[in-house]
C-alpha cells in the first residue's frame, strides 16, 4: 500500500491524528466577544490577547490583517486598539459597513513593533479595522529573514536580533518553529518579551515539536496564534504549515490545497518546522511516513511553490525537493549538529514579486 493510502487507512481506522486538536483550534483564533463587542480577525492572522474595559489587544501574525468588529447597541464608542508584533510602519484604517472612515487617533509608539490607536466605533454598527504598512500592496522587491530553533538559547536570542537589526532592509522574520524548549506559558511569554525588546521587526511563526512538549498544548495558540496560516505581502504569498508532530493533519492539508491554488500564479514561500524529507536521509529528521512526505512535496512542486523553508535540524542545508529550492536553517541557538561549524545564523531572502525569489543568503551570528 502506498504511503498516502496507508495514511488514509490508519486515519479511517481511528488511529490518532496527533495535530488534529491544533488544527481545529486554529479555526477559532482571532475570535472574541465582550462588552457588547464581537471581534473576528480575518484568516486568524492575529490572536486576541485581551478584550474588555474599552481595550482590544492583539498579537499580530502577519504584515497585514483586518479585524471585523460588530458593536452592539450597548457597546461603548471609544476603544483603545493595541497591536503587538506589528510592522514598524503599520497604520490603521477604520471604516464602517458603508465604507465611511471612522475617527482614528494614533498614539505614540511604545516600541517599533507595538502600535496603539484610539478608535471611535459606532454602537449598533459594524466596522473593518485594517492594520498594514503603507506599501503592503505594491509589487516592489523586498527582503525578509528566515529563522528557526531558538529553544534553550532563549536567553541569548538577543544576539540574533542585534544582527538582524543591522540590516535595515529586512521587513519581517519568517520563523519555522521551536521558539522555546518546552512550550510553556512562561517560556512563550519570555520569547515574546525578548522579541519585543530586541527586534525592530515582527516575527511571524509556526510552532515546532518543542511547543508540543508542554502539558497544555493550547498555550502556543493562546499567546502566539495559529499553528498554520497564510498571508500575502507585496503580491507574494507566505504559508506557515504545522508539521510539529512529524505530519500534516488532513484539515491543514486541505487548507494548504486552497493556499497553493490561490498562489499558483504568484511567488509562494512555504515554511514548516519538520521537513517532509531529511536531506541526509538516515537520521529520522523528516516526516514519520515517507509516502506522506513525498506526496506533500509533489503537491507543492505541481503548484509551483518557489521556496520551502524548514527547521528542526540544527544546522544549515541548501538542497532541492522535486525541483523546489529547499533550505534548512535551524540556527536560532539550539544545540548545533556536532562539528558542522555553522553556528547561529539566519537566512536573508530577497523576493521580487514579479520575478520570484532572487537570493537566499546565509548570515552568521557567531
Amino acid at each position: 500500500m502506498g504511503g498516502m493510502g496507508l495514511t488514509a487507512a490508519l486515519l479511517s481506522a481511528g488511529c490518532a491524528r496527533p495535530s488534529e486538536d491544533r488544527a481545529v483550534r486554529d479555526t477559532r483564533i482571532g475570535q472574541a466577544e465582550a462588552e457588547a463587542l464581537t471581534v473576528e480577525v480575518e484568516g486568524g492572522l492575529a490572536s486576541v490577547r485581551t478584550l474588555g474595559s474599552g481595550a482590544l489587544e492583539l498579537w499580530g501574525q502577519a504584515p497585514v490583517f483586518t479585524v471585523r468588529v460588530a458593536a452592539g447597541a450597548q457597546a461603548r464608542a471609544d476603544w483603545l486598539l493595541t497591536v503587538h508584533n506589528a510592522m514598524p510602519d503599520a497604520a490603521l484604517e477604520a471604516v464602517d459597513e458603508a465604507g465611511t472612515a471612522l475617527s482614528v487617533e494614533a498614539l505614540p509608539d511604545a516600541h517599533p513593533t507595538v502600535k496603539a490607536w484610539r478608535v471611535a466605533l459606532r454602537p449598533g454598527a459594524t466596522a473593518r479595522l485594517t492594520v498594514a504598512p503603507p506599501d503592503w500592496d505594491s509589487r516592489e522587491p523586498f527582503r525578509f529573514a528566515a529563522l528557526a530553533d531558538v529553544q534553550e538559547a532563549l536567553s541569548k536570542v538577543g544576539d540574533v536580533y542585534t544582527r538582524l537589526n543591522e540590516d535595515p532592509s529586512l521587513r519581517f522574520i519568517f520563523f519555522a518553529g521551536d521558539l522555546t524548549e518546552y512550550g510553556t506559558r512562561e517560556q512563550l511569554e519570555e520569547f515574546q518579551q525578548r522579541l519585543e525588546a530586541g527586534s525592530r521587526i515582527p516575527l511571524f511563526a509556526t510552532l515546532g515539536n518543542h511547543e508540543t512538549f508542554t502539558d497544555d498544548a493550547r498555550e502556543y495558540q493562546r499567546l502566539v496564534g495559529r499553528a498554520s496560516q497564510h498571508f500575502t505581502f507585496r503580491g507574494a504569498h507566505f504559508s506557515l504549515v504545522d508539521s510539529g508532530s512529524s505530519t500534516v493533519d488532513p484539515l491543514v492539508e486541505q487548507q494548504l490545497d486552497g493556499w497553493l491554488e490561490e498562489a499558483r500564479d504568484a511567488v509562494h514561500v512555504v515554511a514548516m518546522h519538520i521537513p517532509p524529507l531529511d536531506p541526509i536521509g538516515v537520521r529520522g529528521g523528516g516526516f514519520a511516513i515517507r509516502g506522506e512526505a513525498a506526496g506533500l512535496v509533489g503537491k507543492m512542486a505541481r503548484a509551483g511553490v518557489d521556496l520551502t523553508l524548514y527547521g528542526h535540524i540544527h544546522s544549515y542545508y541548501s538542497y532541492s525537493n522535486a525541483g523546489i529550492p529547499a533550505f534548512i536553517s535551524g540556527g536560532g541557538g539550539a544545540i548545533p549538529e556536532a562539528f558542522d561549524g555553522v553556528g547561529r545564523h539566519f537566512l536573508a531572502v530577497d523576493v521580487d514579486p514579479s520575478l520570484g525569489v532572487r537570493d537566499v543568503a546565509l548570515v552568521r551570528v557567531d
